[in-house]
Parts: structure tokens; C-alpha cells; sequence
């Protein structure tokens, strides 16, 4: 009998100090991108890692392996893409995933091998657009909004080429899938390129964009997502508080120079924008 109290304390003890030592272990967070440039989220790690939480990023090299594996369990959040692309893809998908958090804009641009303005651009020029329906979308409203199309008032982030109300130029909008558009681009008369994979080309936004949005562009305001029965998860939402905190957000600024804009607003003010 007293052996096996004995063994019945000893037990008890190991027990507890296993869950003292749990508490000073680090929780591990994966986080899949697009793309490699993933300093802001180097610098968030630093912050987070003396809060005990390691976040662990993980590369994709598209935009529907994110979102996939993150309804596949593979990862626990995602930060990439736009809210409109995120509703349009969870929707097409049937998947139960939620944002989080606001994190930045990221300036879709105008690139050109060949001309410095886009006065430049000739009649009948061949620009390279995204196949993608919401990206498609947005090409389609930064070219109006740089003069070279119309596009029918009630054009939205769904719409596509069937919407242009007037093409003075002629232009040829060619179709390609958007990583593609930086090794393509030598061989047309430019390019519209998302932000990242300009960056990820060795393109500068700020320098090298003959035309690029700014932070009006609500729509294209980039979030973190997580699935729907883990968004509530507290470490999850500490990360998103940390992304959002001034610390951060100097620092995009400082190591961007412009070339991603912070764009912290809530979500509830985020849904009240047209999509």
C-alpha cells in the first residue's frame, strides 16, 4: 500500500512539472505566402517568438495552394491575398475559412521593358493581364484608371474583357497566369503584375511601375485567413494584433519605402466596402 502511494506521488509530480514545462515550451503557428519575400513576417516572428509563439512560414508559389492547404489543416492561417480574391475563391471552393485581420495594400503596377510612361504605350500594343477573375478584375480597373480603357459603369471585382466599354488604343490584353507575367513581359509591350511577384522579379513598385494603385483601393486590401472553426483561436488573434501594432507598421513603411502600405482598418469596416 504505501509502495503504491509511493508511486501514486512520484507520479503526481512528473504530472506537474510536465505542465509547468508546457507552459514554457513555444507554440508553433504555420503561416503559408506567396512568394519568398517574407520580411515583414521575419520581423513579426522576432516579436512573437518572445511571446513563446514560433511562426513557421511556408512558401507557396501560387495562389490556390494557400488556401487549400489552409482548409486542409496543412497550416494554421494564411496571409496573401486580397479580400476580394479571398471571397470569390472560398466561395468557387465551398470553403469554410474566415479573415482574421487586415494586414497591408500591396500596389498592383504597370511594368514595361519597353517604354517609360505610359504615354509610350502605342496603338495596338500587347499588355499582359491576369487570368484569374478577380485579379482580371482588378488589371482591367488599374489600366482605366491609367487612361488606356473604359470599362462599363457597372463594372465590379468580378468582372472581365466582355466589360471594356472603350479601347482607344486597340490594345491586345492577353491572358496569362500572373506569376508568369515578369519572364513574359520582354517578349510583349508591358505587363499589369501583383505586387508581390514584381518584388519577388527584382521590380521595384515605387521606381519601376510606369502606374500603380494606392491605398483607396479597398477591395485589394490584404488579410490573414484562418478556418472558420479556428479563427477565434487566441494565439492566432495575437498575431494579428502584432501585425497591426505601430512596431509593425513602422517598419513596413521604413523597409517597403512605399511599395506595401500598412492598412489596418477593422473588419467590420472592411465588409461595409462594396466587393
Amino acid at each position: 500500500m504505501k509502495n503504491t502511494l509511493k508511486l501514486l506521488v512520484a507520479g503526481l509530480g512528473i504530472a506537474a512539472l510536465t505542465a509547468c514545462g508546457s507552459g514554457d515550451e513555444e507554440e508553433t503557428v504555420k503561416i503559408g505566402i506567396a512568394g519568398t519575400d517574407a520580411r515583414q513576417w521575419d520581423f513579426i516572428s522576432d516579436i512573437a517568438k518572445e511571446e513563446g509563439i514560433n511562426i513557421d512560414i511556408v512558401s507557396f508559389n501560387d495562389y490556390v495552394q494557400p488556401n487549400q492547404a489552409l482548409a486542409d489543416g496543412d497550416i494554421d492561417a494564411n496571409a496573401f491575398q486580397t479580400v476580394s480574391y479571398f471571397d470569390n475563391f472560398r466561395e468557387e471552393n465551398n470553403l469554410d475559412l474566415e479573415a482574421i485581420g487586415t494586414t497591408v495594400l500591396a500596389p498592383l503596377g504597370i511594368y514595361s521593358d519597353r517604354y517609360d510612361s505610359i504615354e509610350d504605350i502605342p496603338d495596338g500594343a500587347e499588355i499582359l493581364i491576369a487570368n484569374e477573375v478577380t485579379n482580371q478584375a482588378r488589371n482591367l480597373m488599374l489600366l482605366q484608371e491609367a487612361g488606356l480603357l473604359e470599362l462599363d459603369d457597372d463594372f465590379g471585382v468580378t468582372s472581365g474583357l466582355d466589360k471594356i466599354k472603350d479601347n482607344p488604343k486597340n490594345l491586345k490584353l492577353t491572358e496569362i497566369v500572373p506569376a508568369n507575367a515578369p519572364r513574359l513581359m520582354q517578349d510583349v509591350d508591358a505587363a499589369v503584375i501583383n505586387n508581390g511577384i514584381a518584388v519577388d522579379a527584382g521590380l521595384s513598385p515605387t521606381e519601376d511601375s510606369l502606374a500603380r494603385e494606392d491605398e483607396t483601393a479597398t477591395p485589394y486590401i490584404n488579410i490573414i485567413a484562418a478556418r472558420g472553426d479556428n479563427a477565434d483561436d487566441p494565439t492566432l488573434q495575437r498575431i494579428v494584433e502584432i501585425y497591426q501594432s505601430d512596431e509593425v507598421k513602422e517598419y513596413i513603411e521604413e523597409e517597403y519605402k512605399g511599395a506595401t502600405i500598412p492598412t489596418y482598418i477593422s473588419l467590420d469596416e472592411l465588409n461595409s466596402y462594396p466587393r
